[in-house]
């Protein structure tokens, strides 16, 4: 069972984002619509994340990726598919000490504005920041050999920020 570890937010996650989003760029070439840093290691306000780079990458074509498994198993990360997310492409890196996801997705699917949405709401809210900070920290203590329990018990709390952000960008766009 992976170990659940959360560590206070730190700079150094924009600084490997980066180092990774380089040598991303250079396997995928052109076939990169665009990259981003996602997840609570680009969100300062969350005050908490476990170490694990999160990166979401937008291709044209979806099944393109899988021509580049053996380039990303070269760097270290094993293909694992859709994962249980439709669409997706999803690449963990680092084992049972995972350091990166890379989850990629074709142009349009719903999920890329869902991650965006999500990052750019807990930003402009940093009490709602704060809080889901707090619930990383306490649910950590509470299951630290269980990282599927951790995962299962914060799913409530990310499923009402999701929603609190799909609507503030829906209010955002309209005014």
């Amino acid at each position: 069972m992976r170990k659940t570890t959360i560590l206070p937010w730190t700079e150094e996650w924009e600084s490997l984002y980066l180092h990774e989003e380089q040598i991303l760029k250079e396997i995928f070439n052109d076939k990169i619509v665009d990259i981003f840093h996602i997840g609570s290691t680009s969100i300062r306000e969350i005050g908490f994340a476990k170490p694990i780079i999160d990166i979401l990458i937008v291709v044209k074509d979806i099944e393109i990726t899988d021509s580049f498994n053996a380039k990303l198993r070269e760097i270290g990360y094993e293909p694992k598919g859709e994962n249980g997310i439709a669409g997706r492409r999803y690449f963990p890196k680092g084992k049972e000490h995972r350091t990166h996801h890379i989850h990629i997705y074709q142009v349009g699917h719903v999920n890329i504005k869902t991650h965006l949405d999500f990052k750019d709401y807990l930003i402009a809210h940093p009490e709602d920041a704060a809080s889901y900070g707090d619930l990383k920290v306490r649910l950590a203590n509470q299951f630290p050999e269980n990282h599927y329990k951790y995962q299962e018990e914060k799913q409530v709390f990310v499923d009402e920020l999701v929603k609190k952000a799909s609507e503030w960008s829906i209010k955002r766009k309209e005014g």
